[in-house]
């Protein structure tokens, strides 16, 4: 066990200096988003691009493995939804709620911890379960929030003149343009999805890796640069941001109107049983789907599977909180998941490699 905290303290700990440099205002919360930025966009796609440049391509995208992983996400969001879906969690809510709890922090936190832990051959599978949840798992719950905002904000005027047209005794049936402002929705996110770099840079190492072709040196360097500041100002900025995202700030856009919406007590039936979902509900989904997998005669290895589940195990996706902001969703509620999985994390986390048998590399 002490073994697997002298990975995982220094981890945990740059967390706990960023969200304590942004409460302090050492560093100001005005900086946090390009913080942000710099990983989305610059360091962490030189990171996923270098381990995808070195792993065989069947590594990173594992049929099997992102079957599992993802058939988990999509029953974890499902689950969530139905269990959080009641007054005053509305839709919208219930849906960012079921990101948080199927979205685990695999980006920012997981390729460079479990590489840590043990060993290279864990990015493969953690850069599937990026994959899955970038495209996938959250271009879903996105579209399921905006679909259900678009219902809500339709002008009745609209709903009125139509309706006054029918005959008598014909009522207006409205499944049609919910469905087609669902599958619109769908369209975006996935539009948005395509749109992270995150996805783009896995394949142009996949693409590295098949061809065999390499970077020229000078471009290589600036890349190994970009790459190694990836983890340290990751897990720096998850802090940051969680301590962000409890906070007021700019307006945002809601239904056309700008709201700031102040930092509100949520009551802790709110978010703690999310949180629990994420920590442990996923993760032994995750473990009992790929049992079942493997003994239908699935190939998948033992440790594909230890890694599948530790990655399950890792706290909640900190960017959901951005997302949430911007699509207007109680963000208080969705950055106590967060805060309340990544506290709890350093136990559960540590305690499941431990039961894993995980000697560090």
């Amino acid at each position: 066990m002490q073994a697997i905290f002298s990975v995982t303290v220094p981890f945990f700990a740059l967390i706990l200096a960023g969200y304590l440099a942004a409460r302090r205002r050492i560093l100001p919360l005005d900086a946090v988003p390009g913080l942000n930025a710099f990983v989305l966009y610059f360091a962490l796609p030189c990171l996923l691009f270098r381990f995808g440049s070195t792993l065989p391509v069947r590594e990173l995208f594992d049929p099997v493995v992102l079957g599992v992983y993802l058939l988990c996400a999509l029953v974890i969001v499902g689950f969530t939804i139905a269990v959080t879906l009641k007054s005053p969690v509305g839709l919208k809510d219930a849906a960012f709620g079921a990101l948080v709890a199927a979205f685990p922090n695999s980006g920012f936190m997981g390729v460079p911890l479990l590489v840590a832990l043990v060993g290279q051959a864990a990015a493969g599978p953690v850069i599937t379960a990026v994959m899955a949840d970038m495209i996938i798992t959250s271009s879903l719950c996105i579209a399921i929030a905006q679909a259900h905002q678009e219902r809500h904000t339709q002008p009745p005027s609209q709903i009125d003149d139509v309706t006054s047209t029918l005959p008598p005794g014909v009522e207006l049936v409205r499944t049609p343009g919910a469905t087609a402002e669902t599958r619109a929705a769908v369209l975006r996110s996935l539009r948005a999805a395509f749109g992270n770099p995150l996805p783009w840079s896995i394949g142009l190492g996949a693409l590295a890796s098949a061809t065999g072709l390499s970077l020229p040196g000078p471009l290589a360097s600036v890349v190994g640069m970009l790459a190694n500041a990836a983890s340290p100002v990751a897990l720096f900025t998850i802090g940051a941001v969680l301590w962000r995202a409890g906070q007021p700030h700019a307006p945002v856009a809601v239904n056309g109107m700008a709201v700031v919406r102040p930092p509100l007590a949520t009551p802790l039936a709110r978010y703690l049983p999310v949180a629990l979902i994420k920590l442990l509900l996923h993760p032994l989904l995750v473990l009992l789907v790929g049992l079942a997998a493997r003994g239908l005669g699935a190939p998948l290895s033992s440790f594909q599977l230890m890694v599948l589940v530790l990655t399950a195990a890792l706290p909640s996706a900190s960017n959901v909180s951005l997302l949430a902001e911007r699509y207007g969703a109680d963000n208080g509620r969705i950055a106590r998941i967060i805060l309340a999985s990544t506290v709890l994390a350093f136990g559960s986390f540590s305690a499941l490699a431990w039961l894993f048998g995980v000697q560090p590399v």
